[in-house]
């Protein structure tokens, strides 16, 4: 643990003045002696402690985006924001959580605050169960089934084991009712929740950032659309949504906002009282606040008719081929759609002639085969010819970053050398 924390404490204690840095220990004999152990405060405190007077707008809590895009960068939550984030959350067309429900938050606390989900619980009297750092998929089943867990929120590369393990023993884990699952970091492939569903396990998909706090969008069907076909419905399902209460969507281009026609791209501004208005000691990223106060998110996306909205890729993730973009995301959701395919990631490569070109990371399943020229023609009915991944790498494992997305800045920087076919 000290290997751990010192180095974490020393690159932020230069920013950050700390009156005292607390541990909560999860089980460790011993902290390092530089910081102060939660449980034995609570047992010194002999009961006596009081709560400060504090304003609502004072800062509560802290996060630091991924860095994935440059430097992390502090957030700062206040009171009355992370309030206001929690009456949101637990909206029946939000994550619906009540004292009824027991939730499994497997996103770690450290990305976004677990996104709100300890605060909505306390603040509903939902129980919640704590599973620790071991995210193996039968053990988070067999909490499911021991816990009488409801809901659960974790990114997709977890529900992706989840999966493997229920079809590696179909007959295994039964559960009484359906499981709300929230999703979010990345977007669920429609197959993922397609054979999720026939396990009785239901995604629903969200978008947000650490920006803001994270909730912003959820992906509910509208009632008018329970009368759809089915994969109208995953299409629906498949998207970001629409902004939860008190949130504000914009799509914007350097000429102005977008129609609502889902299908012309621009950027993602976003505003509501729970979105950063600027980052914690860090004047030189004002930028990333329009003139007229909208955060830029540097996600491009689609809003169609309805209001729904549609994340196309990060800026930095969509492959520049010839003046044109391809989409890594929406590769990416149909290679997954593959039988034999159990996760792919998608990124752009220099290429001398084209700017970038698209390669793809392939893990297949277990016991599971396919070529190049298979998984091709696969895509070719889906996607132009000019869309297709020049190159697809069959790999043992995607890099993932410390909360479980696809690490694609270390598979540019490993294929960057690619030697194109002339």
């Amino acid at each position: 643990m000290h290997d751990v924390l010192l180095p974490l404490f020393q690159k932020f204690q230069g920013d950050v003045k700390f009156e005292a840095v607390i541990v909560v220990p999860y089980g460790a004999q011993s902290i390092p002696v530089e910081f102060l152990n939660y449980e034995e405060l609570l047992e010194r405190s002999g009961g006596e402690f009081q709560y400060p007077v504090i304003d609502e707008n004072d800062g509560a809590a802290m996060c630091f985006t991924s860095g994935t895009t440059g430097f992390s960068q502090g957030v700062v939550y206040s009171h009355r924001s992370l309030v206001l984030h929690s009456m949101a959350e637990a909206m029946v067309d939000a994550f619906a959580l009540s004292h009824h429900d027991t939730i499994l938050p497997l996103a770690p606390m450290f990305h976004a605050n677990a996104w709100g989900v300890p605060y909505t619980a306390v603040m509903t009297g939902t129980k919640m169960v704590l599973l620790g750092p071991v995210l193996e998929a039968d053990f988070i089943l067999d909490t499911i089934i021991r816990e009488g867990i409801t809901v659960a929120n974790a990114v997709p590369t977890v529900w992706i084991n989840v999966l493997e393990a229920l079809e590696k023993n179909p007959r295994r884990w039964k559960f009484e009712k359906p499981i709300r699952v929230v999703s979010g970091g990345t977007a669920p492939p429609v197959e993922l929740m397609r054979r999720l569903d026939r396990h009785g396990i239901r995604i629903l998909h969200l978008w947000g950032m650490t920006e803001t706090s994270p909730l912003a969008t959820t992906g509910h069907l509208k009632s008018r659309m329970r009368g759809w076909s089915e994969e109208k419905q995953y299409e629906i399902r498949a998207k970001q949504g629409w902004p939860v209460p008190l949130i504000d969507i914009r799509v914007m281009r350097p000429d102005g906002e977008v129609s609502w026609d889902g299908l012309t791209p621009g950027e993602i501004e976003i505003r509501g009282p729970w979105v950063a208005r600027e980052y914690y000691k860090a004047p030189d990223q004002a930028h990333k606040w329009s003139e007229d106060g909208w955060f830029r998110t540097g996600d491009v996306g689609t809003i169609d008719a309805d209001g729904i909205m549609k994340v196309v890729d990060r800026a930095k993730d969509l492959v520049k081929s010839g003046g044109e973009w391809i989409s890594s995301v929406d590769l990416e959701n149909a290679l997954m759609g593959h039988p034999a395919v159990k996760e792919a990631c998608v990124v752009g490569i220099p290429h001398p002639k084209w700017q970038e070109r698209p390669l793809a990371a392939v893990v297949l399943r277990d016991g599971s085969k396919a070529t190049a020229c298979e998984l091709r023609e696969f895509l070719s009915h889906d996607f132009a010819k000019w869309q297709l991944p020049d190159a697809i790498v069959f790999v043992e494992a995607i890099p993932r970053t410390s909360v479980g997305k696809f690490k694609k800045t270390e598979l540019r920087e490993r294929y960057a050398n690619w030697e194109w076919e002339a």
